[in-house]
């Protein structure tokens, strides 16, 4: 149960930063451009597990991309905001598909699959 409701939880993550982006009438040739940005971390990979799973995670967290949500609305910089609700959407999107964040044991190995 706990695994859908996360599951249900980044969909809705999505839809709402599919919302909130179009409500701000960004461009949605950038929207699909940059969507699948984020995975540009799996190159941390290429230097070993551990590495790639600390960069992956700071890229699939929503830490980073809220931060810089709230940055762009206090310096009213549309180009910011756009990016982080883009980010935030790629992150909802993974979480939907079953992507989590990286344990370094492997790639596959997410916290999504450890939830019951």
């Amino acid at each position: 149960m706990s695994k859908i409701l996360l599951h249900i939880e980044g969909l809705a993550v999505l839809i709402l930063s599919i919302y909130f982006y179009a409500r701000f009438d960004f461009s949605w040739i950038m929207f699909f451009i940059l969507l699948l940005s984020p995975d540009l971390s799996m190159f941390g990979y290429a230097v070993d597990k551990r590495t790639g799973a600390i960069v992956y995670n700071i890229f699939h967290s929503y830490i980073v991309p809220i931060i810089l949500i709230l940055l762009a609305l206090i310096i009213a910089n549309n180009l910011l905001l756009a990016i982080g609700i883009i980010w935030v959407a790629h992150i909802g999107m993974d979480r939907t598909a079953g992507y989590g964040l990286k344990y370094p044991a492997d790639f596959k190995d997410t916290h999504l699959q450890r939830v019951g």
